[in-house]
């Protein structure tokens, strides 16, 4: 096993309903596949215990933690309860990220993005900030965040894709500050990824047929034309957090298909 008696925490391990699995579940699951004990938080408690239900079913030792990571208190409680659960932090996958609320520059209210900011940034670096001391002590720790290929390419709205490229420069800061205590830091940029939070929103939004949207999506990726699903993040998760990446850190990683490469 990959992970075996590695202690992993998963921020938003939870998922909204919809027809397909998302990136943190996904990322819960192989964990726990591979032998993992998990802290397994969320802002909503229902959707991680479904998490934890299905993670169970692997024989894996979990926790659930219903935390807001806009709040440092919660974020403080996070690294603590892991600590005091299992013993240690070997791992902090960060999967938290919003873009429902954006707008291009001219229209986009100064609430909504410190909103959207404290979600996808803030958050991250105080998940960091809490389990550093421990990873520290322990002289080994890996950290990864989600982005976005939108950190990389051109996009219509203006918070997400400035907070996602805030996220990349954060965690390879996070990489070169940390590397002489032995903790990894990377990043994964999910592409195009068919998810609940990616199709069931657009479906909302535009009334537009759930098939329709995906086949949209489909059509922009080089790679056998698509899309990829949670289980390509958390496969690059799970490479990212085990010993096979002991020399990997400061990386930001496209999962996209290409997308990226054919933009250029």
């Amino acid at each position: 096993m990959r992970l075996k008696d590695k202690v992993a925490i998963v921020v938003g391990a939870g998922q909204q309903p919809g027809e397909t699995i998302g990136n943190g579940r996904a990322v819960a699951l192989r964990f726990a596949e591979e032998g993992a004990k998990l802290l397994l938080v969320d802002a909503n408690e229902d959707w991680a215990r479904e998490t934890e239900a299905l993670c169970r079913e692997s024989g894996a030792e979990t926790e659930v933690l219903k935390a807001d990571i806009t709040n440092e208190e919660d974020c403080r409680r996070i690294a603590e309860t892991c600590k005091a659960r299992f013993g240690r932090i070997d791992i902090l996958h960060n999967n938290v990220g919003r873009s429902r609320g954006d707008r291009p520059t001219p229209e986009m209210d100064a609430a909504m993005w410190d909103e959207l900011m404290a979600m996808n940034l803030k958050g991250m670096f105080l998940t960091a900030k809490h389990v550093l001391p421990v990873m520290r002590e322990q002289r080994s720790g890996v950290i990864l965040n989600i982005s976005s290929t939108s950190s990389l390419a051109a996009r219509g709205t203006v918070t997400y894709k400035t907070s996602k490229g805030a996220v990349n420069t954060l965690t390879q800061h996070l990489a070169m500050e940390n590397a002489p205590y032995g903790i990894r830091a990377n990043v994964i940029l999910p592409g195009l990824v068919d998810t609940p939070m990616a199709i069931e929103r657009r479906a909302k939004e535009t009334g537009k047929d759930r098939e329709a949207i995906r086949a949209e999506r489909k059509a922009d990726v080089p790679l056998a034309g698509r899309a990829g699903t949670a289980w390509d993040v958390a496969n690059a998760a799970l490479y990212l957090a085990s010993n096979e990446a002991g020399y990997v850190t400061g990386v930001c990683l496209p999962v996209d298909g290409g997308l990226t490469a054919n933009v250029g």
